[in-house]
């Protein structure tokens, strides 16, 4: 994905990026895992006053979706075929983080990881997602 393929993507987020406060930072040193920041939002606390699962779920989703098309050409996209979500520890309000990697591709898929980590630097959640490579209509 060029720069201005992700200048794209920041500029126009669809509404649950939008949502989840989605941010695209760029890749660290090794060029190999791109780092996406999310505003965790006290909206999006449960019973517990944690960030409840399905909002952490969403952001590993957009998260590895974002990943695969920055390691896409402009003229392909992709979509989620499966996404293993593990909760490893509570997460509060505020920025989190998610470090993801793509780790597997072929002309028609892709296997992306991610892990979601706090301000503190605690990793709260994981996933692997397993994507389709669809050319764009």
């Amino acid at each position: 994905m060029g720069a201005t393929d992700l200048n794209d993507a920041a500029t126009h987020l669809p509404p649950g990026a939008q949502l989840l406060g989605r941010e695209w930072l760029g890749f660290d040193e090794t060029g190999q895992i791109a780092l996406i920041r999310f505003q965790a939002q006290s909206g999006f606390t449960n019973r517990h006053g944690t960030i409840q699962g399905g909002f952490l779920a969403a952001m590993l989703d957009s998260a590895t979706g974002i990943a695969a098309l920055a390691a896409l050409p402009p003229d392909l996209t992709v979509v989620t075929r499966s996404l293993d979500t593990r909760f490893l520890k509570p997460a509060a309000v505020g920025p989190i983080t998610a470090r993801t990697r793509v780790v597997e591709r072929t002309d028609r898929d892709m296997v992306v990881q991610a892990e979601l980590v706090d301000a503190g630097g605690v990793i709260v959640a994981d996933a692997t997602a397993r994507l389709r490579v669809l050319t764009k209509r």
